[in-house]
């Protein structure tokens, strides 16, 4: 822990913890949209792996990060689409449908990258460049950490604050509420439950597939597969500690962000250590947090149940 006391090397371990940080967070937010929708979005993982992948086979065949973003989000948004359709359209078990859309794109996404991508599957591909914003990249440890970041990473900065402002202070924000806590009382009020369900799953879908375009086209710049390693995983412990509220949500990655980063400097600093042992401590730290906070938080009301229109 003597980083601690090291101003640049405390601006390094703040900086990797922030770019750990992102993929999840773009999860965990879209992740609670749906479920405040009433929807459980087991298929976060899959989305973020079929973003990924979109989001290199874009950029590989247009050149530019921002085809890559263009079909990262459009492969997401199919996911989302499947997942709407089963477990909305056709009142699937929710669990049973997102767990399906995981495997699926596991699969998918491995299958369609060899045949597309074939040997050039190594080759670096085009990303996003870091962009640093005048004065505030000049503050102390954090102006560096915060400011001198990609396009995305400026994109999740607005996405949080919007997202909790759609949520709590807008009149689609309440419905979608109001359909997670009590579907009936909604209906009754002219409120589509099934609309309203479809777009937040769609939303949070596509929100889950530019975590996937951030690893690819502002992280690593390559597509390997099953890259997205259980991080849809980590956003859905994610928004339950974060009681299923964006900035609730945005904290509790930053939370896994710094534990992925504590065991990546361990395993640096302790070689000799087995280094599987340290990769196991940001999922030790999300059991430690879901444990602690077992019992203080309560999901939205109805999530999970088929609601069917004129029922109880």
């Amino acid at each position: 822990m003597d980083f601690l006391l090291d101003p640049q090397a405390l601006s390094d371990f703040l900086s990797t913890s922030l770019r750990l940080s992102i993929p999840i967070i773009f999860a965990a937010v879209g992740g609670v949209i749906s479920e405040r929708s009433g929807v459980f979005n087991i298929a976060l993982e899959g989305c973020l792996l079929g973003g990924a992948f979109g989001a290199a086979v874009g950029a590989y065949v247009t050149g530019t990060p921002f085809g890559g973003l263009f079909l990262g989000l459009a492969v997401a948004s199919l996911a989302g689409l499947i997942l709407a359709a089963l477990a909305v359209g056709l009142a699937i078990n929710q669990l049973v449908a997102g767990i399906a859309i995981n495997i699926l794109m596991i699969g998918l996404t491995s299958y369609l990258a060899r045949l597309i991508l074939g040997a050039d599957a190594t080759e670096t591909l085009p990303g996003f460049a870091p962009l640093t914003i005048p004065l505030l990249s000049s503050i102390p440890v954090l102006g560096q950490v915060l400011f001198t970041q990609d396009l995305l990473t400026y994109l999740m900065y607005l996405l949080v604050p919007l997202t909790w402002w759609v949520m709590y202070k807008t009149p689609w924000g309440l419905n979608l509420r109001a359909i997670g806590d009590y579907p009936v009382a909604a209906d009754s009020a002219g409120i589509s439950v099934s609309r309203v369900r479809l777009i937040a799953v769609l939303i949070s879908c596509a929100m889950a597939g530019l975590g996937g375009c951030y690893l690819v086209l502002s992280q690593v710049f390559v597509f390997t597969e099953h890259m997205s390693a259980g991080k849809g995983f980590i956003a859905l412990a994610a928004l339950i500690l974060g009681r299923w509220n964006p900035v609730g949500a945005l904290l509790a990655c930053l939370f896994f962000g710094m534990s992925d980063a504590l065991q990546l400097r361990l395993q640096f600093g302790s070689p000799d250590v087995p280094y599987q042992l340290f990769s196991m401590v940001p999922f030790i730290a999300s059991f430690l947090a879901l444990v602690l906070f077992a019992g203080k938080v309560r999901p939205p009301a109805a999530i999970g149940i088929k609601y069917v229109r004129g029922g109880k």
